[in-house]
């Protein structure tokens, strides 16, 4: 385990993605548009206002933006008439032969400007006012025609739908932005997830082997403190367990001086109690005898390796098959998981023994499902009432109610095929068959290298 310097905390580095960010994209905005040209204004003569006027409903400038007259009650708000904008009611009066107080132009503020003696309307010159020169109108405005009944004739130019050029610019320099803002956002994002990331490996990791390596120190103060909370924890329960076992194994073993004794004792007692005693003492040296075997095996440090188990099942269903026994296994695909050979071997070989014992056959299969390897061997024996499954798993619990270990066994089997499963990370459950009998389910995860699977 190796122990780095702790990384700023959690919050300032969330802090100087977001600052860092939010500067490079304002600063990439900034600079793409003091490259980009203005947007051009929207330029609207007198010939323009006359034509809408003249024709009372949808027209078209030359340049192909639409103007729109319609008939109000009322007339337009009007601003406050400049230089500029009696110009241009004097002139648009005169094309109509109308008073200049029947026209009112109504603009956000002062917009109308000069306009130089027959210019381009795309590239209007704007400048001092000029006597002779046009006045134009720019943007959005309102232009009321007092008609002869009283209403009036309002122009404006028509909302139009669709992106103008400049908006096109202007969400290009968006674009832009967030692109040049994606590799720094994505390096600060991953340098952030990136202990948060190996914290939950390491939890997985945990969860499929007890005695995994602790995890290395790394990553802002709050990871780390997090890290070397997992760390401790991983400790005490390794201890924990270390000593749950070996105390059960120095019972175990202890009991084993008395039982000897008690052996030569019965010697002299009656023969009709000397044969009920030598069955019991043959019975606890064989659960003392299992205990220890089971302690043996659970402290042996042993290395994980790729294992597919389907072979496995296959093969321990053969060897009980050559001895006359009813087992088979069903064909399957080839599923791989990462564990211990021998104690993967003893699980299975437990479940089938379990089922040839309590039933006349045994049969296996191997899937997967949710990302889990999937083991089931099915017997077709009395099967478990629902209230007793969960006590079939007690250390030396026996279902069977007779006192004979050809049939009822030591009471390990579960207990043992539980401990193994947990200890991969899995789980076992027992299910009864509708057809009578029982299923014993192992869930194991699947070699992280092979991949998820779905069954």
């Amino acid at each position: 385990m190796r122990i780095r310097a702790p990384s700023p905390s959690l919050f300032l580095q969330t802090l100087g993605l977001v600052v860092a960010t939010l500067i490079a994209a304002e600063a990439t905005t900034i600079l793409v548009v003091m490259s980009l040209p203005p947007p051009p204004p929207d330029v609207y003569t007198v010939a323009d206002v006359l034509q809408a006027v003249r024709h009372q409903g949808r027209t078209q400038t030359p340049d192909g933006r639409d103007l729109i007259a319609h008939l109000e009650r009322r007339p337009p708000a009007p601003n406050t008439d400049g230089r500029r904008r009696l110009q241009f009611r004097a002139t648009l009066a005169s094309a109509l032969d109308l008073p200049p107080a029947s026209i009112v132009v109504a603009q956000p503020g002062p917009r109308i400007v000069a306009l130089a003696a027959s210019p381009s309307p795309q590239h209007p010159r704007f400048g001092p006012w000029m006597e002779g020169d046009d006045p134009i109108l720019l943007g959005g405005f309102q232009v009321g025609v007092k008609q002869p009944d009283g209403e009036w004739l309002v122009v404006a130019p028509m909302s139009a739908f669709g992106i103008d050029p400049w908006q096109q610019r202007l969400l290009l320099v968006m674009a832009i932005a967030v692109l040049a803002v994606s590799p720094l956002a994505w390096w600060f994002s991953r340098r952030i997830a990136a202990p948060m990331t190996a914290l939950a490996k390491g939890a997985e990791r945990l969860g499929r082997d007890p005695s995994a390596p602790r995890l290395e120190i790394r990553g802002p103060a709050e990871v780390t403190a997090a890290v070397s909370a997992f760390n401790e924890m991983q400790e005490r329960l390794r201890q924990y367990v270390e000593d749950r076992t070996n105390m059960v194994g120095a019972i175990a073993h202890d009991l084993r001086t008395p039982l000897t004794r008690m052996r030569f004792r019965i010697e002299s007692a009656p023969e009709d109690v000397q044969a009920k005693l030598v069955s019991d003492i043959d019975q606890m040296e064989a659960m003392v005898s299992a205990t220890l075997s089971f302690v043996r095996d659970a402290s042996r440090p042993r290395e994980r390796v790729k294992l597919e188990i389907t072979s496995l099942v296959e093969t321990i269903m053969d060897e009980a098959a050559e001895t006359g026994a009813d087992s088979a296994a069903e064909v399957s695909d080839r599923v791989v998981v990462d564990g211990d050979p021998v104690a993967l071997r003893r699980l299975i070989t437990n479940l089938v023994d379990n089922a040839l014992k309590f039933g006349s056959s045994a049969r296996g299969r191997v899937f997967t499902e949710n990302g889990m390897a999937v083991v089931e061997i099915e017997d077709n024996g009395p099967g478990i009432a629902e209230d007793q499954i969960e006590r079939a798993f007690e250390p030396f619990h026996r279902l069977e109610t007779s006192r004979s270990r050809d049939t009822g066994g030591i009471g390990l089997g579960l207990a043992v095929v539980r401990a193994i499963a947990r200890g991969h990370g899995g789980d076992v459950q027992l299910k009864p068959r509708k057809e009578g009998g029982l299923r014993a389910q192992v869930r194991l995860p699947l070699s992280l290298s092979v991949g998820r699977q779905t069954g």
